[in-house]
């Protein structure tokens, strides 16, 4: 969350339009120009007047500086109080000032000029600093303007770009921003255009006032209380029963379809039948016998379970998923690079390797009895079905209820990284052994991480997928080559995920 602040003036907290476009309406008059459609003139608001002229009426230098002074004539009168501030901006000020926002006017127009705007709506006491332009000409470009602000903002201290926010509503605003190393955020409720300011390359684009201030608070008390599903509206009680409900739900139909399978399969073998797929399902002794079942059908058994589950929990995660993508959106307005995505399967690679490795060079994978018949289990199984029903499809129903139901209602209602942490120790205990609970608890940290970070559902199955697929591969591969299973291995591997993990979260901090 960047505490400072830079806002542009015209086309972001004020409309100037009728008083821009009628005093270069006038400044065009005495060049014996007419121009009656005010809306041609919008691409003045903005840009420095010098160059506007230059650029859309082919003046000389000359005559752009004359234009000005004819445009200023009209405007520090009478043109400057042909204005309005957008509905909504004082309250959005007074908001962030209030919650210890550093606040910043940063504008091409002449300081002057900016001054009197601030005070005629009474705004300039929501700004620590308001930095314009030189009637002479000088520091006249966005890039000057954003460099004197952050001086001015900062004081003798360091500048710190990575803390501060320009927000403008054209591509003058971005590309000034861009040259100091600040991040901009484009509102398209002005007069610049959605592809003007894609085009600019804005790292975010907003499309109203208060899309804006949901950004800017994004995180804080502010946006949780202006929740709709408050506390008033869900009260404690309500919120832990929808997700112990959907919880118990999860458990009850897996298990009460895995047993009814159970049933049919142990009905069938005492019924005699014999011959074509029931020999293929059911297993028996030399007398005949019944004697359990092949672990593919265990296996097969275990994906109906989840998949009963999952269906259970369908219409609560789809909804949670649903509320916190919109959530989420302000908070991911601009597209993770290629790069971050790379460090995310880092993390997950060397964490599903390095936290094995760690427990069986520890030796608690053998001393645990409940780990080691559900290893037995999903391990008798051949290697594709095994891979299909413990690699995708529990790993996705276990992530609409833990990521999509539970993380998806706490993170509404408390601390972010109270959220990851309490939903990762809930998935930690469902596993029922120490092994797979410390395992569990670690892993699904990184699985919530991953969905908060990438503000997408499907992230955190992802990490999920693959820390399954992975981990059931190494037991049939390189976890069984005495080589591999060593400590410097197993340093190395923990080693990427941390220093892949610290680097992703300097990239964004989503805390």
């Amino acid at each position: 969350m960047k505490k400072y602040l830079l806002f542009d003036l015209d086309g972001t907290l004020t409309d100037p339009k009728i008083g821009i476009t009628t005093c270069v309406q006038y400044a065009l008059h005495s060049f014996g120009i007419e121009e009656p459609d005010l809306d041609k003139l919008e691409p003045f608001i903005g840009p420095p007047l010098r160059d506007s002229f230059m650029e859309f009426y082919g003046f000389t230098a000359e005559q752009a500086e004359e234009a000005v002074a004819k445009y200023r004539e009209r405007f520090q009168n009478t043109g400057i109080f042909e204005n309005e501030v957008y509905a909504g901006i004082p309250e959005m000020l007074k908001n962030l000032q209030s919650k210890g926002y550093f606040l910043a006017l940063a504008s091409s127009k002449p300081q002057i000029y900016v001054e009197r705007i601030l005070e005629h709506f009474d705004l300039k006491k929501y700004f620590a600093v308001v930095v314009g332009s030189e009637l002479d000409g000088t520091r006249e470009t966005k890039d000057q303007v954003v460099q004197e602000t952050l001086h001015q903002l900062f004081k003798e201290n360091p500048i710190e770009p990575d803390q501060v926010y320009m927000i403008g509503d054209r591509k003058f605003d971005v590309e000034g921003a861009r040259a100091l190393g600040v991040e901009s955020v484009g509102v398209t409720y002005g007069y610049g255009s959605k592809e003007e300011l894609k085009e600019a390359k804005a790292d975010y684009i907003v499309q109203s006032v208060e899309e804006l201030e949901k950004f800017l608070l994004r995180g804080s008390e502010e946006l949780v209380n202006s929740n709709p599903d408050n506390k008033k509206k869900n009260p404690m009680y309500q919120r832990i029963w929808t997700m112990v409900y959907s919880f118990l739900m999860f458990i009850l139909v897996r298990n009460a379809v895995q047993y009814a399978l159970l049933a049919l399969l142990y009905q069938l073998a005492q019924s005699g039948a014999s011959g074509g797929l029931v020999d293929l399902l059911i297993l028996r002794d030399e007398t005949g016998a019944y004697n359990g079942y092949s672990g593919d059908v265990s296996s097969i058994i275990a994906a109906l379970g989840f998949i009963g589950g999952a269906l259970a929990v369908w219409s609560t995660a789809k909804l949670l998923i649903t509320k916190n993508k919109e959530d989420m959106h302000l908070s991911h307005l601009k597209k993770e690079g290629k790069a971050k995505y790379a460090l995310l399967v880092a993390v997950t690679i060397g964490a599903v390797i390095g936290f094995n490795l760690l427990f069986e060079l520890l030796g608690v994978t053998n001393k645990s009895e409940a780990y080691t018949e559900v290893a037995a289990q999903q391990y008798s199984a051949h290697f594709i079905v095994g891979i299909l029903v413990f690699g995708f499809i529990s790993p996705i129903a276990e992530e609409l209820l833990f990521r999509g139901v539970i993380y998806g209602y706490l993170r509404r209602f408390m601390d972010i990284k109270l959220a990851i942490a309490l939903s990762a120790l809930i998935f930690g205990v469902y596993h029922m052994n120490y092994v797979q609970g410390v395992y569990g608890f670690l892993i699904g940290c990184l699985m919530a991480y991953a969905y908060e970070y990438f503000g997408e559902f499907k992230m955190a199955v992802f990490v999920h997928v693959a820390s399954n697929v992975l981990a059931y591969c190494l037991s049939y591969t390189a976890i069984a080559v005495t080589g591999f299973v060593s400590w410097p291995v197993c340093v190395i591997f923990l080693a990427v995920a941390v220093v892949s993990l610290i680097t992703l979260h300097k990239q964004k901090n989503i805390f």
